[in-house]
């Protein structure tokens, strides 16, 4: 097992309403394997990565990641739980401007208390995999989309974490580039066996993930790129 969701249900108050995001949604996300979760604008795609992240916690239900349930941990062990068991990568980038390739990268280890030595060689190892090798002291404003985007999925796996959490992470490039990035990240996850849970429009994303899942009313259906394409045509 590594995500299993029970009867998760949220809710926002929006101009004195409630707004129901996830109501009952049950899930499991199998340990190891790619799973995309699709969904509308607003369906709440970004409320259930976080609710998984321990960012955001749900109103009812149980969340199990690596069998820890995040709900009984208080927002200390829930940080700690966050940067060292999870990698996330959004759509945005969020690279420190006044940082370096290699220092955004190094960041979170160094915060966790990784020694330094460590830290740089686990940053510099990832960073050649996504072929950054070069841009160690470039600073973020040199960098293109993709390049940042590279730097945030180094960001995500330099701890070694057993789960990536993926926000749409080639919405905010063009489409060659996204591919790119798309391919390598998934390789990267798969060769090291992690679980990598993406929430994505990416029809490249579907043909090859193990799972694909749709937001629908507040639950997560099941579903496939045939059933996709025939809802669709």
């Amino acid at each position: 097992m590594a995500i299993l969701l029970q009867n998760i249900s949220k809710f926002y108050l929006e101009g004195g309403k409630k707004q129901t995001i996830l109501s009952g949604l049950n899930a499991h996300f199998p340990k190891g394997k790619f799973s995309v979760v699709l969904g509308k604008s607003g369906s709440g795609k970004s409320t259930l990565l976080n609710i998984i992240g321990g960012i955001d916690l749900p109103d009812s239900g149980e969340v199990l990641v690596e069998n820890r349930n995040l709900s009984n941990l208080s927002d200390y062990e829930r940080t700690l739980f966050r940067r060292r068991r999870l990698g996330f990568v959004f759509q945005f980038f969020n690279l420190i401007p006044t940082l370096t390739v290699l220092e955004n990268t190094i960041l979170i280890s160094e915060l966790d208390g990784v020694n330094r030595r460590q830290s740089k060689k686990n940053a510099i190892s990832i960073l050649e995999h996504v072929g950054l090798e070069d841009r160690l002291d470039s600073m973020p404003e040199y960098l293109s989309g993709g390049e940042q985007q590279r730097v945030a999925i180094a960001r995500a796996l330099v701890n070694n974490p057993q789960i990536i959490l993926a926000d749409e992470p080639t919405g905010n490039l063009d489409h060659n580039t996204g591919l790119i990035v798309l391919e390598m990240m998934v390789r990267l996850i798969q060769e090291k066996k992690k679980t990598l849970v993406m929430a994505t429009h990416s029809k490249e994303a579907l043909a090859i993930a193990d799972h694909i899942f749709q937001i629908e009313n507040g639950l997560l259906v099941p579903t496939s790129l045939e059933g996709i394409q025939k809802s669709v045509s």
